[in-house]
């Protein structure tokens, strides 16, 4: 049982997700959008962040009403095996995640401790920031309050003059738009960061102390957060071609300022990452901790981000919104629409259909990224799968691997 002092209400679950929006992958990845121009780059990415957020919302609402963590709420749909090989993805995404974002991170420290101190060693720098993850992790929920507002706190006004900066300067709104992503290719950015949430969300939801305050604290927060960051990281490529925000602090004379904005930044959105890691092993090894767990996923993400050339991760995004979206389609289906059934039930090990429907997802993902619609390809694949999935659950119900009792 979940103690009522180790709940979570709708202010905390705002700052923890203002948190992890805050952070130098999301600038980045607004940069992408810049070739749109900055007036229909802003629309892009506040109609994809209310799509995107609008999904995850759905995904922490169900983890709150049962109680239990992302992946594992998956087994309502697909069985215990089925969530057995989630937990296995997730696993493998959020630690690249972890690199991700240890790595972006550590080469914009280096840029600023390079201009501040002459000091250029991005493997130190990439150590460091793994080990004030550790750190932040070791708090557990009850650290993670106080620590996140706190930092979260200083995080938006730190933000606010970063994007004063940018936004100042008069040439933003007249310049043109120009080759390089399409309408449909910015949305689908857009919907991805938010839905690359998904399989962790509910890893906190869990703990609300009300389904409302869960439910509009992570969507407000992350909404926001993230979005204030696309719409910077937008600016700045578009005002000096580099989206890289220590580089435009730094040409502001921020100097430690731009340290601590990344440094904080990177914290608070890798320790979600390695935690959920944690959280998602423990589904197929119970009896070990969630915080020991999580320390070895963030070692095991720093390593990474030493030995592996991960700067473009663009890429990774589509492979997570080709697993995870039509993963997420059938379950918010079943659990919402169809409503067959509510609850899991250690007694199905596989549900062989939602398996199926599942592959046909993915496949579809890849060819709607090939086709490059307006809408992007998270939005039609998930309606897609929730259909074929609505209209074959009928005929494919009894195909499930029961365990003996």
């Amino acid at each position: 049982m979940i103690k009522d002092s180790e709940k979570l209400g709708f202010w905390t679950f705002l700052f923890l997700w203002f948190g992890a929006a805050v952070s130098v992958a999301e600038i980045l990845t607004g940069g992408f959008i810049a070739p749109l121009g900055f007036k229909i780059g802003v629309v892009v990415i506040l109609l994809g962040h209310l799509i995107g957020t609008g999904i995850l919302m759905l995904g922490g609402i169900i983890g709150t009403r049962e109680k239990v963590p992302a992946i594992t709420s998956t087994g309502i749909s697909f069985g215990v095996y089925g969530t057995y090989l989630f937990s296995i993805l997730n696993i493998l995404q959020l630690i690249g995640w972890t690199a991700v974002m240890i790595k972006v991170a550590a080469s914009s420290v280096n840029l600023i401790t390079q201009s501040l101190w002459s000091f250029n060693n991005v493997l130190v720098c990439i150590v460091i920031i793994g080990i004030l993850t550790i750190l932040w992790l070791s708090f557990g929920n009850a650290g993670m309050k106080k620590l996140n507002i706190t930092a979260v706190f200083l995080l938006f006004i730190l933000t606010l003059v970063l994007g004063s900066i940018i936004l100042r300067d008069r040439t933003l709104l007249a310049k043109a738009s120009s080759s390089g992503i399409s309408f449909g290719g910015a949305l689908e950015l857009s919907i991805i960061m938010p839905l690359s949430w998904l399989p962790l969300i509910a890893d906190y939801t869990r703990f609300a102390k009300s389904e409302k305050g869960g439910a509009y604290g992570s969507f407000i927060g992350y909404f926001l957060g993230s979005s204030w960051m696309f719409i910077i990281g937008l600016g700045a490529a578009i005002v000096s071609k580099n989206s890289d925000p220590s580089a435009i602090m730094l040409a502001a004379n921020l100097g430690i300022t731009a340290l601590g904005i990344v440094v904080l930044s990177t914290v608070t959105t890798t320790f979600l990452d390695v935690y959920s890691a944690g959280v998602s092993f423990l589904n197929i090894m119970p009896k070990l901790s969630e915080k020991k767990v999580g320390i070895v996923m963030a070692i095991i993400g720093t390593l990474m981000a030493i030995i592996l050339p991960i700067e473009n991760y663009q890429s990774f995004l589509y492979a997570i919104g080709s697993v995870f979206a039509p993963l997420f389609a059938i379950l918010i289906t079943d659990y919402f629409i169809i409503k067959k059934n509510t609850k899991l039930q250690d007694s199905v090990l596989i549900n062989w259909g939602a398996i199926i429907v599942w592959i046909i997802g993915i496949v579809l993902y890849y060819r709607f990224i090939k086709l490059d619609l307006i809408l992007g390809a998270t939005v039609p694949v998930m309606i897609i799968t929730g259909f074929i999935y609505a209209i074959t659950w009928r005929w494919t119900y009894k195909w499930k691997l029961i365990k003996k009792s």
